[in-house]
């Protein structure tokens, strides 16, 4: 497959997919004699695999570190457990404060819906007035 049927397979731009090679996130993709980057299955799985680190909210630098020592051999199975564990702590840690957010955001809205219903029963009782008057 070329760049852009990987990159259109997982809703990622060429330029993302060449910035993921050229980090290391990925082995070097095999290039056709014209020089077109030629995706084999071993490089789609990279390919998925990065994309589902990224999305469930992976750093770029921990996945650079991830495949690093994914390279080194399965003598790193330890260390690459540990950063799949510190990424999870952080993105449970953002989840709480990402709780904490809505739930603040709630009580406001709530308190800005009563607020809101009264000005604007005193607003309608206010033009009334003025209209009478006129």
């Amino acid at each position: 497959m070329n760049i852009t049927q990987v990159a259109k397979l997982f809703d990622l731009s060429p330029a993302t997919l060449r910035y993921y090679e050229s980090v290391g996130l990925f082995p070097p993709v095999n290039r056709k004699e014209s020089g077109v980057r030629d995706y084999n299955e071993e490089d789609i799985k990279w390919v998925d695999f990065i994309k589902c680190m990224r999305d469930s909210g992976l750093t770029i630098e921990a996945l650079i570190e991830y495949t690093s020592l994914f390279a080194s051999g399965d003598h790193s199975l330890e260390a690459r457990k540990q950063i799949l564990v510190d990424e999870r702590e952080k993105l449970i840690q953002k989840r709480k404060e990402l709780d904490e957010s809505i739930s603040r955001l709630a009580v406001k809205i709530k308190d800005y819906d009563g607020k809101l219903f009264e000005r604007e029963g005193k607003l309608k009782g206010t033009r009334v007035i003025e209209a009478k008057h006129d």
